[in-house]
């Protein structure tokens, strides 16, 4: 008999096949987790040990109390902003995750955001489109200035953030970075602060994960020392970042422009972001690659693997 197992959220389709395979699968219970959990049949709700998410759904002991034998929460991917570690490491719940394994992936994404804002290629595209390149009757190329010089700064130099910065470097750019402290294995200028690191940087590129004190630290101030010349990036999380203060400040020639691929209110996007020159936008598809998602689902895989056998998940998230 396979073991039961909740999913709380939608799974891409090759995962939740290879799940299936392995597990009976209840749900997916979508929406609020809190309160679409009770709407389980008892009987299911009482037998269920084990769930898998993403990191984005909120998962509080106010919902896991409709579970009584929970005792693993497996988030797919890295993120885990969702869900209440603390309190599920009170009620004897270990949460695990995926770490690592879209890294590579996000970090293309970001040098792609990067080139595509700063050397304002969806205005190329729109010149294209309108026919005023080419010919004696075309607009003048205006040159830009390209990324070799810049001062790029990681805000979050975990394995994300230090990938960006080694395909930085390959772009024969300077390279800075802010963490929570400083790292004797990579070879880039730590700065004290966010706010000083803006300062240096005309690049700022957010690679940190989510989380309550982080929200909105990207802020006006910050974005202000940036300055006119510069450029920020997103890849992280969409809360990280003030969104308003961004819109003004783009609008307001603050900064000169933005790569984003999420936004702080998924998945609704401000309609004046699609409209900005220098503003390079994705859907939320930094690790949407085959390469990450193989790699998501093998870390998966192997948390459940372990639990169910009695052992230790290879990748938890400690309180």
């Amino acid at each position: 008999m396979k073991p039961p197992l909740l999913l709380a959220s939608r799974l891409p389709a090759t995962l939740q096949e290879l799940l299936a395979e392995r597990y009976e699968l209840l749900g997916p219970v979508l929406g609020n987790f809190d309160e679409a959990v009770r709407t389980l049949p008892p009987a299911d709700a009482a037998r269920i040990t084990a769930l898998v998410t993403v990191g984005s759904v909120r998962i509080t002991p106010a919902g896991t109390a409709a579970l009584p034998q929970l005792k693993l929460i497996s988030c797919m991917g890295s993120g885990y902003e969702g869900i209440d570690v603390a309190g599920a490491a009170a009620n004897g719940i270990t949460v695990t995750h995926s770490p690592n394994s879209n890294a590579a992936s996000v970090a293309d994404l970001a040098m792609g955001l990067l080139i595509d804002s700063v050397r304002n290629l969806p205005a190329g595209r729109d010149r294209l489109r309108s026919g005023t390149w080419g010919g004696l009757t075309a607009e003048p190329n205006v040159p830009l200035r390209g990324l070799t010089g810049r001062k790029l700064g990681v805000y979050g130099m975990g394995a994300i953030g230090l990938k960006i910065a080694q395909r930085a470097r390959a772009f024969e750019m300077q390279v800075g970075y802010h963490n929570r402290k400083p790292r004797n294995d990579v070879p880039y200028a730590y700065h004290p602060s966010l706010l000083e690191l803006a300062r240096w940087a005309d690049v700022l590129v957010v690679a940190l994960r989510a989380a309550p004190e982080n929200r909105h630290a990207v802020n006006q101030e910050v974005l202000a020392a940036l300055g006119k010349e510069g450029f920020v990036v997103n890849i992280s999380r969409g809360s990280v970042i003030d969104e308003a203060a961004l819109i003004q400040a783009l609008q307001s020639g603050l900064i000169a422009g933005a790569g984003l691929d999420v936004y702080e209110h998924e998945p609704k996007v401000p309609k004046v972001l699609l409209d900005l020159p220098h503003v390079a936008l994705s859907p939320h598809v930094g690790g949407a690659t085959l390469e990450a998602q193989r790699a998501i689902e093998e870390m998966v895989l192997a948390n459940l693997e372990t639990f169910f056998a009695g052992r230790t998940p290879p990748n938890p998230v400690v309180p």
